[in-house]
């Protein structure tokens, strides 16, 4: 689903790794029941390669280094595979709720789902303490966060955007990723967010996020 944050994530490894590859785009609102076969989930990403099937993004990505070691993104130092990993369940954990009740999440709900969404991204700014979160070159952990950085554009109607003064290390980051040619092959632009978020908003449903 060209949409979703999570299919990028696996779409960023394969680019940053250098891989080609064939995308076939999933309408979740219309599942065909070759892809469920695929992949009892019935969501995205979906990796298939050799007859073997893998699906979730942080499984998919973790594969991918595994079949593809050259140009490995994850960490091979335990305790920094470990650090990253803290830091993505940090943001899945403070982050990525009230992102989405931001976007699909009723009106009343959206100025406490502001605060909660800046709230947990001071977590994350205090965690980038180098030029990229993986050190001085973008690796996994930037690769599976910058989705959802791509689209903060989307929150804007929210009244919610980064500031340089609140945020200075995450700001600085999102300008160095989108210099990156991965980033660059796998992004959409700020305008096609917004007007993509619009929709989100009208249809208020998971599916259209590449969720369900």
């Amino acid at each position: 689903m060209r949409f979703c944050p999570y299919a990028q994530r696996t779409r960023l490894f394969l680019a940053a790794k250098g891989i080609e590859y064939e995308t076939i785009n999933i309408h979740l609102r219309e599942k065909p029941e070759w892809f469920l076969e695929k992949t009892p989930l019935g969501q995205v990403p979906v990796l298939e390669k050799d007859g073997k099937i893998v699906y979730e993004s942080s499984v998919c990505n973790d594969y991918l280094d595994g079949i593809y070691p050259d140009k490995c993104l994850t960490p091979s130092d335990p305790w920094e595979k470990a650090r990253q990993s803290m830091v993505l369940a940090l943001f899945d954990a403070k982050v990525i709720s009230p992102y989405l009740k931001l976007v699909i999440g009723k009106e009343d709900e959206r100025p406490a789902m502001g605060k909660q969404f800046v709230d947990g991204l001071h977590y994350i700014e205090n965690a980038l303490t180098q030029p990229f979160f993986s050190g001085d070159k973008a690796g996994a952990l930037d690769y599976n966060l910058w989705p959802w950085f791509e689209r903060l554009p989307m929150l804007k109607s929210s009244g919610v955007e980064l500031s340089v003064d609140k945020f200075p290390q995450l700001t600085a980051w999102m300008d160095r990723m989108l210099e990156l040619p991965a980033v660059k092959a796998c992004s959409f632009s700020p305008e096609v967010h917004i007007q993509y978020g619009k929709t989100l908003m009208s249809g208020n449903s998971y599916y259209d996020m590449g969720l369900e």
